[in-house]
C-alpha cells in the first residue's frame, strides 16, 4: 500500500530553530545548526517509524499571489533569522543527497504546493500525510488526506475528518476556510471580522453553512454581532481568499518521482562531517540492519545497500589510528616500568590518563595507566585486578605523579586526580585540563575528547563502545578485556590529549584567557576534587521522618483538592488538571492552550492564578511536595556510598555558559531555599561526627557587581553606607526616609532590583509582582530615574557585545552571542539580555571560585583539618571542628570579602548550626 508524506519545510525549520533558542546548537565554526539538526531528526522519525513509500518536502518560493492582492499579508512578521537563512541551503543539500524531492513553485507557498499534491494523490486513493504544525491545512483533509502534526513535548498526532470536525465544532473540514476567514489570522496578518473568535465563528458556520450564505443573511443575526459582520464584509471576503489553500498549482509531478530512494551516502556523510553531526550521523548512517535493495523493502533512513547486499567500507574524511603513523607501546613488566618512570622524570610535562571499571571515580578500580610526552607516541601500563598487586606498580609511578615540577596534562583531569587519590597518590604540580581549556575558549560547545579530536584535529578516536559494546546490560567492563585490547585505546587517549594541549594553549593566550585558566580554573580542580572525595553526611533518620511528613502532607493536599474540585481526578495529569480548572471551574476567561488543544497548567500559569481559586494553591503545593519527595527526600539515601557513608556530588566545571558551577548526582544547586518545605531538606545535611556546620554566603553580590560595572553613584552610596539595598532602593524610588520604608515597598524594590538589572520586561515584572502593566512600567521608569547609570550600563553592554560578538566578565571570561546583531527582534532580544546578564553572573561565578581557591590554600597552609564540603551559587559550606571555629570563620570571611576589589565592599554573612538549615 502506497503511503505519501509531504513535509512543510519552513514550518518545521522554524519550529526546530525556536525549540533550541535558549540552548542553540553551535558547531566549532560558529554555525548555528539548531534548525538543521531538528529538521533531520524529524525526517529520521518519519522515515524510520512511519515507513512512507513516497515523500516530498515543500518550500515557499518568493512572493505569492496573496502578497499581490493584499500587500499587508504577513507584513508584520519579523525578518527571517540569519541562522535560518544559512540553514535552508544546507537542508536542501541534505535532501538532495537523500534523493528526496524538493517541491517549490514561483508565486505559491508550500501550503499551496502541498494542497495540490495531497488533493491529487489523495483523490487517487493514496494515503497522504501532511506533516505540519499549521492549522490552516485542516481544510485539505479528506478520506485519504490527513494532517500529521507534531505534538508539544514530543511525538505526533494524526488528524482526519472526524478529529478536525470535533476540534473546531464544524460539519466538514472544508469549512476551516470559512472559520479562518471570520476569525482572521494574526500570524498571516489577515483581519477576519474584528471581535469574532473561534467559538462565535464556529457557531455562525454551523448556522449558515458558509461565508457566502452568512453574508447574504446578515439580517438574521442579532445585536452588535450583526454590526461587526456588516462593517467587515470586504475584510471577511479578502480573508477567505487569503485563507484558501490552492489545489491547482501548476506542478507536473508523478507519484514515481516521490518514491523513497537510496541516499548518496558519500555526499551525505561529507555534509554531516562538515556540520559536526557526530551523534546524528552515527544514528542516521547506521548500517547494522542492511536489507537487499528491492521495491518492496521499506528503507531505514540513510541505510546503504550495495548491489550485492554487502556492507561497503566506511568512508570518512577523518584521520584515525589506522591512517596516522604512531608508536603505542604496552609496558607490562616492572623493569620497563622503572625505566619509563625515570624517563618521564626528566621531562617538563607528561600527558596522563587512567583506565578504570567505572565512571564514578569514588567506586572505580584502576585497570591501567597511560602516558605521553611526544605526539604520536604513548605508553600503556596494565594493572592487575588485585588491589595490593596494583598498588605495587602504581607506587613505581608515584614519584612522577607527585613531582611538583612536572606539568600534568589530562582530559577531565579531576577524574584521574580522584581515582589516583583512592590509591594513595596525590597529583602535584601544575595541571593542564584540555576540557577546561576548550570550555573557556568555546563555552557553548561540547568539550569531550572525541568531539575536540574530530573538530580541532580532524581525527576520529577509538570510541569506548568499540571495546566494551553499547550501553546496556550486555556492555562489558574494561576489566573484562586483555591489556593488548586496551593498549591502543588507552595510549591514544594520552596522545590525543597531548596534541589538544599543544593546540589549545596558544589559543588561550591569544584570547587573553591565560590568567583565568591558570590562576582560577586549574587551581579550582583540586579544590573540587577534594570536596567530592570528602562528600557530605546525611541524617538518614531525619530524611525518613521528612519523607513521612511530606507523604502525609501530600495526602492532605490531595483531599483538599478533591473537595474543592468536587470530584477525584489524577492530579499528576496536566490534562486533567486543566480540564478541572478551566473546563469545570472556569477560573479564567481565555485560558492558554497548547498546539494540541490542551490547557496550559505550567507552574508559571498557576502561580498567576492563585488568587482566583483556593484549589490552585493546593495543586501547586501538591506538585512541589511531590517533586521534593522524588528528587531529594526519597532519592538521596540511594546515593549514599556504602564504603564512605557519604553522598559524593559531582561539581561540573565545564557545563554552564556563564561560568557557574553546576552539580549532579545529586543536583544540590536546585534545592529550594525560599519555601519552608525546601528548607526541610537542608536540615538533613549534617557535618562530620563531632563537627559543626558552617555556612557563608555573599550578600547581594549581583547588585554589588552591577554597582561596580555601572558606576551608579546612588547604588554605590547605598552599599558603601551599609544600607539594606532593597530598603535604600525603595526610599529612593518613593522619596521616603529609609527608616519609613514599609515591608511591602521593600519587597517591590527587591523584585525590581533583581528583575530590572537582568532586562526584565514590563509584562514580566507585572507578572512577577502581581501588579498592572502600567504600574510595572512606571516602576521601571522610576528605577532608571533613580539609578540612571544602570540604564546607561545596560545599553553600553549591548553595544559592546554587538561590536565584539561576545560579553565578558571582570576576569575576561567570554560568552559568545552569535545572535546579538540578528534582525529578528525575538532572537536579538534574548542575546541582548545575555549581554547584560553574562558579565554579572559570570563575574559572580569567578569571584566565588577565587574565594574557594584561596580558602583551600589557607586551610592547607595553616594546617586546618576542617573541610569545605559544598558550594551552591554564592554560598560555601563547611564541616568544622569546634576547636577551629574562630579560625575557619576568620579565613573564610576574609577570603570571600577580598576575592575581588570592587568599587563597593563585598560582604559575606555567616552562620553556624548542627545542620545546613540551622547554619544558613
Amino acid at each position: 500500500m502506497a503511503k505519501l508524506f509531504l513535509l512543510d519545510a519552513y514550518a518545521l525549520i522554524y519550529r526546530s530553530y525556536y525549540a533550541f533558542l535558549r540552548t542553540p546548537r553551535i558547531n566549532s565554526k560558529g554555525l548555528n545548526t539548531s534548525a538543521i539538526m531538528g529538521f533531520c531528526n524529524t525526517l529520521n522519525e518519519v522515515l524510520t517509524k512511519e515507513h512512507p513509500t513516497h515523500i516530498g518536502v515543500a518550500f515557499d518560493h518568493g512572493k505569492t499571489f496573496r502578497h499581490e492582492v493584499f500587500p499587508a499579508y504577513k507584513a508584520q512578521r519579523e525578518e527571517t533569522p540569519e541562522d535560518i537563512r544559512q540553514s535552508v541551503p544546507i537542508i536542501k543539500q541534505i535532501l538532495e543527497a537523500m534523493r528526496i524531492p524538493i517541491l517549490q513553485v514561483d508565486g505559491f507557498e508550500a501550503d499551496d504546493v502541498i494542497g495540490t499534491v495531497a488533493t491529487r494523490f489523495g483523490t487517487d486513493g493514496i494515503d497522504t500525510f501532511m506533516l505540519t504544525p499549521d492549522k490552516d491545512y485542516g481544510q485539505l483533509i479528506g478520506p485519504r488526506v490527513f494532517i500529521f502534526r507534531p505534538r508539544h513535548g514530543g511525538g505526533y498526532e494524526t488528524l482526519g475528518e472526524k478529529e478536525v470536525e470535533s476540534k473546531y465544532g464544524i460539519p466538514t473540514p472544508a469549512q476551516v476556510i470559512d472559520l479562518l476567514a471570520l476569525m482572521g489570522d494574526s500570524a498571516d496578518n489577515f483581519p477576519g471580522c474584528p471581535g469574532v473568535g473561534e467559538k462565535t465563528a464556529a457557531k455562525l458556520i454551523n448556522q449558515f453553512g458558509s461565508i457566502d450564505n452568512l453574508l447574504q443573511h446578515t439580517d438574521e443575526i442579532k445585536g452588535k454581532l450583526r454590526d461587526k459582520i456588516e462593517n467587515a464584509v470586504e475584510d471577511i471576503k479578502m480573508s477567505k481568499l487569503l485563507a484558501t489553500i490552492r489545489t491547482d498549482v501548476p506542478l507536473q509531478l508523478s507519484l514515481d518521482e516521490l518514491k523513497v530512494e537510496q541516499p548518496d551516502e558519500v555526499k551525505l556523510r561529507r555534509i554531516f562531517e562538515e556540520l559536526e553531526f557526530k551523534t546524528l550521523a552515527n544514528k542516521l548512517l547506521n548500517k547494522s540492519e542492511l536489507k537487499p535493495k528491492n521495491v518492496e523493502t521499506q528503507l531505514d533512513l540513510f541505510s546503504v545497500n550495495t548491489p550485492n547486499g554487502q556492507e561497503e567500507p566506511e568512508k570518512t574524511n577523518y584521520e584515525t589510528h589506522k591512517t596516522v603513523p604512531h608508536e603505542y607501546k604496552l609496558i607490562d613488566n616492572e623493569e620497563e616500568m622503572d625505566r619509563l618512570c625515570d624517563f618521564f622524570m626528566t621531562k617538563e610535562f607528561v600527558s596522563i590518563d587512567t583506565e578504570t571499571t567505572s565512571t564514578d571515580a569514588i567506586r572505580a578500580e584502576l585497570v591501567g595507566l597511560s602516558f605521553s610526552v611526544e605526539e604520536n607516541k604513548a605508553f600503556y601500563v596494565p594493572l592487575p585486578a588485585n588491589r595490593e598487586e596494583a598498588l605495587k606498580y602504581i607506587r613505581i609511578f608515584k614519584p612522577l605523579y607527585e613531582n611538583d615540577k612536572i606539568l600534568k596534562i589530562g582530559q577531565n583531569i579531576k577524574y584521574d586526580y580522584k581515582v589516583l587519590n583512592n590509591y594513595g597518590v596525590t597529583l602535584q604540580g601544575e595541571m593542564f585540563d584540555t576540557m577546561i581549556a576548550h570550555y573557556l575558549i568555546q563555552p557553548e560547545l561540547h568539550h569531550n575528547m572525541d568531539y575536540m579530536a574530530e573538530t580541532l584535529l580532524g581525527y576520529r578516536t577509538i570510541h569506548i563502545e568499540e571495546l566494551i559494546g553499547p550501553k546496556g546490560k550486555k556492555q562489558k567492563n574494561m576489566r573484562d578485556l586483555s591489556p593488548t585490547d586496551i593498549c591502543e585505546y588507552a595510549a591514544e587517549d594520552a596522545d590525543i590529549t597531548l596534541r589538544l594541549k599543544h593546540l589549545l594553549e596558544p589559543r588561550l593566550k591569544e584570547l587573553g584567557l591565560e590568567e583565568l585558566f591558570w590562576n582560577i580554573e586549574m587551581p579550582l580542580v583540586r579544590v573540587l576534587a577534594d570536596m567530592e572525595l570528602n562528600g557530605v553526611c546525611l541524617d538518614t533518620e531525619a530524611l525518613q521522618e521528612t519523607s513521612r511528613i511530606f507523604t502525609d502532607r501530600m495526602k492532605q493536599y490531595e483531599q483538599e483538592i478533591y473537595k474543592e474540585a468536587g470530584e477525584t481526578f489524577n492530579i499528576g495529569s496536566p490534562k486533567q488538571v486543566g480540564d478541572i480548572l478551566f473546563g469545570k471551574l472556569q477560573i479564567m476567561d481565555k485560558p492558554k492552550k497548547t498546539k494540541t488543544g490542551q490547557y496550559v497548567t505550567s507552574e508559571e500559569v498557576l502561580q498567576s492564578l492563585e488568587a482566583k481559586h483556593p484549589v490552585v494553591r493546593n495543586i501547586l503545593n501538591y506538585r512541589g511536595m511531590k517533586k521534593l519527595l522524588s528528587t531529594y527526600i526519597d532519592a538521596l539515601p540511594k546515593l549514599i556510598n556504602p564504603r564512605t557513608g557519604h553522598i559524593h556530588t559531582s561539581f561540573n566545571q565545564a557545563q554552564t555558559a556563564t561560568g557557574r558551577l553546576s552539580s549532579s548526582d545529586p543536583n544540590l544547586q536546585n534545592i529550594p531555599v525560599r519555601t519552608d518545605d525546601g528548607k526541610e531538606i537542608r536540615k538533613c545535611f549534617i557535618p562530620e561526627d563531632g563537627c559543626l556546620f558552617f555556612s557563608a554566603d555573599y550578600s547581594q553580590i549581583e547588585l554589588r557587581i552591577m554597582a561596580h560595572l555601572s558606576g551608579d553613584e546612588n547604588m554605590m552610596e547605598a552599599f558603601r553606607e551599609g544600607h539594606d539595598i532593597h530598603r535604600a532602593t525603595a526610599a529612593k524610588i518613593w522619596h521616603e526616609d529609609i527608616d519609613k520604608v514599609t515591608d511591602a515597598q521593600r519587597k517591590k524594590a527587591k523584585q525590581a532590583n533583581f528583575g530590572i538589572i537582568y532586562g526584565i520586561t514590563t509584562y514580566g515584572l507585572a507578572q512577577r509582582m502581581g501588579i498592572p502593566n502600567g504600574e510595572a512600567r512606571e516602576l521601571i521608569q522610576d528605577y532608571f530615574h533613580t539609578f540612571p547609570k544602570v540604564k546607561a550600563y545596560m545599553e553600553q553592554a549591548k553595544e559592546t557585545a554587538r561590536a565584539k560578538g561576545y560579553a565578558e566578565t571582570l576576569f575576561h571570561r567570554r560568552r559568545y552571542l552569535p545572535d546579538i546583531n540578528s534582525r529578528n527582534a525575538t532572537v536579538r532580544g534574548f542575546a541582548e539580555r545575555n549581554a547584560i546578564n553574562a558579565p554579572i553572573q559570570g563575574t559572580e561565578a569567578d569571584i566565588i571560585k577565587v574565594a574557594m581557591v584561596r580558602i583551600w590554600k589557607r586551610f592547607k597552609e595553616e594546617g586546618i583539618r576542617s573541610k569545605m564540603i559544598l558550594q551552591v551559587h554564592d554560598e560555601l559550606n563547611f564541616s568544622v571542628y569546634p576547636e577551629e571555629r574562630e579560625q575557619v570563620e576568620r579565613i573564610v570571611i576574609e577570603e570571600m570579602q577580598n576575592a575581588c576589589q570592587l568599587n563597593v565592599p563585598l560582604t559575606a554573612d555567616a552562620g553556624w548550626g548542627s545542620n545546613w538549615l540551622e547554619a544558613h
